[in-house]
């Protein structure tokens, strides 16, 4: 059957893919600005929480600093710097306490060679690529008609799908952590709740990324499927 070349059977797949990333994105800014009204009864900033956290973990070469943006909070591993934005580096909320604790959770899991963190930093280049360019390359060839064009797309984009696969057990493993030691006297058993739903929230951000990333990769199989040799 004749296909005008700038159709693309697999768009109607974008539909979920986009209201999963739009939902993920709305719980986890309502849950944070929830939590980050109700402050912490320790008093401590999310600051202080972090360095408390690092030096009863040993760990005295990571510096803590505030970073412009919201939500903007991560570990650099290779500078050993802990990025908090400024409503989690001096609030003293509920929210801010649980990101910065997660945070702080990522520079543990550096310190502890956590396997699959090496896993995720080796995949950095190869999934950098493979996301921009992986469903370019696939939609691409399918207009020219090139099997070889869409299994390019699909090879690399499969590393950037990898990379989110192994993300998930990072961000988990990161706010286990933090749940683990807020609850040695930082958080009452209630407040802990109230962080335990702060993480959760961003947690799902990675499923559904992960979701996104497995959708797409599911269009580029089909246009290879739907493909013809060159």
């Amino acid at each position: 059957m004749y296909m005008p070349f700038f159709y693309d059977p697999t768009a109607i797949l974008l539909i979920p893919a986009i209201i999963i990333a739009i939902y993920a994105q709305v719980k986890v800014k309502s849950t944070f600005n929830k939590f980050n009204k109700i402050r912490s009864q320790s008093g401590y900033s999310g600051a202080e929480i972090a360095r408390k956290i690092l030096i009863s973990s040993g760990i005295d070469d990571v510096s803590v600093n505030q970073i412009q943006g919201h939500l903007t909070d991560h570990y650099d591993p290779r500078k050993k710097v802990l990025n908090l934005s400024p409503e989690v580096y001096s609030g003293r909320s509920l929210a801010a306490l649980g990101v910065a604790a997660h945070e702080a959770g990522h520079a543990i899991q550096d310190a502890r060679d956590y396997k699959p963190m090496r896993i995720r930093a080796s995949l950095v280049p190869a999934a950098s690529i493979g996301s921009s360019w992986g469903l370019p390359l696939a939609v691409f060839g399918f207009f020219m008609q090139s099997r070889f064009m869409i299994g390019l797309g699909l090879i690399v984009f499969t590393a950037a799908v990898l990379f989110h696969i192994v993300t998930l057990p990072v961000e988990f493993n990161a706010s286990n952590r933090a749940i683990q030691i807020l609850n040695r006297g930082f958080l009452s058993k209630e407040e802990l709740n109230g962080a335990k739903k702060v993480l959760r929230a961003a947690a799902f951000t990675y499923v559904a990324a992960t979701l996104v990333a497995i959708i797409n990769l599911l269009r580029i199989l089909i246009l290879f499927g739907m493909g013809r040799d060159e």
